[in-house]
């Protein structure tokens, strides 16, 4: 059983998107719904659905970040049932935005403007954007979106600002792993936990020392069950106020969405046990954090490197792309 009162809230976030690839390659809008968001693939769906699944199995909560961008192409029609697929059974939706779909939009909102992250507009473009996503997913259903987090995490500190003139309190655009690559949020290389910014609060993705002077962030695709565990214990420990977890909708699939990837749902139902048995850890969302979560705790220290740890999950790792990301060669 979780504990209302423990010092660590775990939240458990998954960004939930259409794919603007697939969406280039001439896939619909339908066949793009059922791989990206439900996860259909050898007869199965291991999407948001499987996902939600063994979260409430652990009586545990999820903040799907979803991202309504593509209505620039198809209308906001399709978040329907995705918004309520996902508040009716308790989870949070929250605001991601990807802005690549920009490039595929049958009415621009900028003016034609195009580009990878949001962090490449303007500040004044940056309110246009995210207060026409916030408004399609608040009209699909949503609860009132207190949270955001930006595609590819290629936020700036405009981003922020634009945030904070929109009223959403919590911002999730810092991972340290990205601050070389569209990250430019001041100082996100070196945030780890809970901050005040520019009239917002941040809480960046969690992660661990790997190898000296390395960041891994703390998500499905990129860490170890082991490391996962070591690292939520460490903060459990160490009583960080946040431990942030991180995966996609479409992230139990193998790269090519031809099947599933046990590897990485073996990590993902194993995050969920370690959860729900492990004491001092309360399951969240951002409705539930209380903003004094930001002058309550010392910046964190990281769980320090292991090298048996990190070469186990490198063999791991090697071993799950050669059994779910080779080409199978019809018999």
């Amino acid at each position: 059983m979780l504990d209302d009162n423990a010092s660590t809230a775990l939240l458990i976030t998954v960004d939930t998107e259409l794919s603007a690839l697939l969406h280039q390659r001439g896939m619909s809008l339908d066949d793009n719904v059922r791989s990206s968001i439900w996860g259909d693939a050898k007869g199965g769906s291991y999407g948001i659905g499987w996902q939600m699944d063994q979260l409430e199995e652990h009586g545990l909560k999820g903040v799907f970040f979803l991202d309504p961008m593509p209505a620039l192409v198809f209308g906001p029609d399709f978040l329907k049932p995705i918004v309520a697929a996902i508040a009716e059974r308790g989870h949070e939706v929250q605001l991601h935005v990807h802005t690549e779909w920009l490039a595929h939009a049958t009415h621009s909102p900028v003016q034609g403007l195009t580009g990878r992250n949001i962090g490449d507009f303007s500040l004044g473009d940056q309110l246009t954007l995210l207060r026409m996503a916030r408004t399609w997913l608040e009209d699909a259903g949503a609860p009132a979106i207190n949270a955001f987090r930006a595609g590819n995490f290629g936020a700036n500190d405009d981003t922020l600002r634009a945030l904070a003139q929109l009223g959403i309190a919590w911002d999730s655009s810092v991972n340290p792993a990205y601050h070389q690559h569209g990250c430019r949020i001041t100082d996100a290389r070196a945030q780890t936990g809970i901050t005040r910014q520019l009239g917002m609060l941040e809480v960046p993705v969690s992660g661990i020392i790997d190898r000296p002077g390395s960041f891994r962030p703390a998500q499905l695709c990129a860490m170890s069950a082991t490391e996962m565990r070591a690292g939520l214990r460490h903060a459990v420990q160490e009583s960080h106020g946040a431990f942030m977890a991180l995966t996609h909708s479409f992230e139990m699939l193998s790269r090519d969405r031809q099947r599933p990837n046990h590897a990485v749902m073996r990590r993902f139902t194993a995050l969920c046990r370690e959860a729900a048995c492990l004491p001092g850890i309360r399951t969240a969302g951002f409705h539930d954090l209380p903003p004094s979560l930001a002058d309550e705790h010392a910046e964190p220290t990281l769980l320090p490197a292991n090298r048996i740890r990190t070469a186990m999950r490198r063999v791991q790792q090697v071993w799950g792309t050669w059994r779910y990301e080779r080409r199978l060669v019809p018999a």
